[in-house]
C-alpha cells in the first residue's frame, strides 16, 4: 500500500534527485551571499579587538554558517520546490505524469519523502551543531569578540533581583559555591524603585550567604560621590542556583538541556511559557521543511500555456512566506502568554498543512 503512493521507481528517483540538487544549490547560494553580507557588518567589530585577525574571522564564520543553514533551509526548500515544478510544468512533464494515471499526491510524493528526510536531518543538525554554535556565538558577541574565558558553563549578561535591589554581571563562570562573577554591578533601590546607591566591582564570589565584592567602588546617587568600598557582602537573598538558572538561552541549548532548565525554573517558581514555546518549536520548526513542497505545489499543476504559470508560482511563494509570518507571530503571542506554548508552536503548522492539502485537492479535482 505504501509503494502505491509513489510513481515508478525510476520516476521517484528522478523527481527526488531534481528536488535535492535544487535544495542544495539554493541553500549554498543563500548561505554564501548572506555570510558575505554578515561579514561586512561584523568583521570590523571582530578586528577592532587587539590580537584578533584572520583566525578569529574564520572562527566567526564557522559559528555563523550553521545558524544561517538552520534559518534559511525552509526558505531554500520552498524556492527549490518552485524551481523544480516550474520547468516540469513548462515542459509538460507534469501533464505526461497525470496522463499516465498519476494523481497529484503521487506526483508530489517523491518530494514529500525527500523533504521528510531533509526535515529529520535538519532536526539532528539543529540539536547537535546549531545549538552549540549559537550559544558560543552569543557569548562571544556579548564580550565584544574578546577572548572567551576557558571556564566551562560561562553565562553572559546575567540579571538578578534581590527584593527591590538588582545585581548584574557581564559574565558568570563555575557552578555551585565556586561561582565567580565578573563585571559586577549592584543597584540598591528604595521602595519606590529609585536607585539610591550603585556599587561596582571587577569580581564577586559566593560568601554563603551573599556575594563578596573585590575592590568595590561605591557611588552615592544623592551626593554624587564615588569612593572605595573595600570588599562588602551584598545580595544575601541570591543563591548560586538562582544565578545558574538566572538566564536561559533557549537557542543555545538542545532539547535535553532546555528541558532540564525549564524544570529548574519551574521548581524555583519562575515563568517558563516562553521557554516551553521554544522547546516545542524545536520540533515543529524543522517540520516546516515538510510543508514547503505542499505549499509550493500550486506551481506544478494547471496548463502552462494558459499563461498563469507565473501567477501560480507567485501564489506558491506567497503561501510559503505567509507560513513563516504566521509562525513567528504565533510564537511571539505564546511568549507573551496569549496562547499556550503547545498551540503557539504547532497551530501554524497544522493550519498551513490543511491549507496546502485543500489547494492540492482542489487542484486535483
Amino acid at each position: 500500500m505504501f509503494a502505491a503512493m509513489f510513481p515508478s521507481r525510476t520516476l521517484t528517483l528522478y523527481l527526488a534527485r531534481l528536488f535535492i540538487t535544487r535544495i542544495l544549490g539554493v541553500l549554498i547560494l543563500l548561505v554564501l551571499v548572506l555570510q558575505m553580507l554578515d561579514l561586512l557588518s561584523e568583521s570590523g567589530n571582530i578586528l577592532a579587538v587587539p590580537g584578533n585577525g584572520q583566525a578569529e574571522i574564520l572562527y566567526y564564520v564557522s559559528l555563523r554558517i550553521p545558524q544561517l543553514i538552520a534559518r534559511f533551509l525552509p526558505y531554500s526548500v520552498l524556492l527549490a520546490t518552485l524551481f523544480t515544478f516550474w520547468p516540469l510544468n513548462q515542459n509538460s512533464e507534469v501533464i505526461a505524469m497525470r496522463a499516465a494515471g498519476l494523481s497529484a499526491h503521487q506526483v508530489l510524493a517523491p518530494m514529500l519523502l525527500t523533504a521528510s528526510l531533509v526535515s529529520m536531518a535538519s532536526f539532528v543538525f539543529n540539536e547537535t551543531v546549531v545549538a552549540n554554535s549559537t550559544g558560543t556565538l552569543k557569548q562571544w558577541s556579548s564580550l565584544k569578540y574578546a577572548p572567551i574565558p576557558k571556564d566551562t558553563g560561562i553565562k553572559a549578561n546575567v540579571y538578578l533581583r534581590d527584593g527591590t535591589d538588582i545585581l548584574t554581571a557581564s559574565t558568570v563562570t563555575g557552578s555551585g559555591d565556586t561561582i565567580v562573577m565578573q563585571g559586577v554591578s549592584w543597584y540598591r533601590r528604595d521602595a519606590g524603585g529609585m536607585v539610591t546607591e550603585q556599587v561596582r566591582a571587577d569580581r564577586a564570589t559566593y560568601a554563603n550567604p551573599g556575594w563578596r565584592l573585590e575592590n568595590a567602588r561605591r557611588f552615592d546617587v544623592r551626593t554624587t560621590v564615588q569612593e572605595p568600598a573595600g570588599n562588602p557582602v551584598i545580595a544575601a537573598g541570591i543563591t548560586p542556583i538562582q544565578v545558574t538558572i538566572g538566564k536561559v538561552d533557549a537557542d543555545g541549548q538542545n532539547i535535553f538541556e532546555l528541558h532540564r532548565s525549564i524544570q529548574a525554573l519551574k521548581a524555583a517558581g519562575r515563568r517558563t511559557s516562553e521557554l516551553e514555546g521554544k522547546w516545542w518549536h524545536k520540533f515543529s520548526g524543522p517540520l516546516s521543511v515538510l510543508l514547503m513542497p505542499l505549499l509550493g505545489s500550486v506551481a506544478a499543476f494547471g496548463l502552462a500555456r494558459s499563461g498563469k504559470l507565473l501567477v501560480r508560482a507567485i501564489a506558491g511563494m506567497a503561501l510559503g512566506f505567509a507560513y513563516f509570518v504566521v509562525d513567528n507571530a504565533a510564537l511571539a503571542m505564546g511568549n507573551f502568554g496569549g496562547y499556550p506554548a503547545l498551540i503557539a508552536a504547532w497551530a501554524p503548522f497544522l493550519l498551513f498543512y490543511l491549507v496546502g492539502e485543500t489547494v492540492l485537492v482542489r487542484t486535483e479535482e
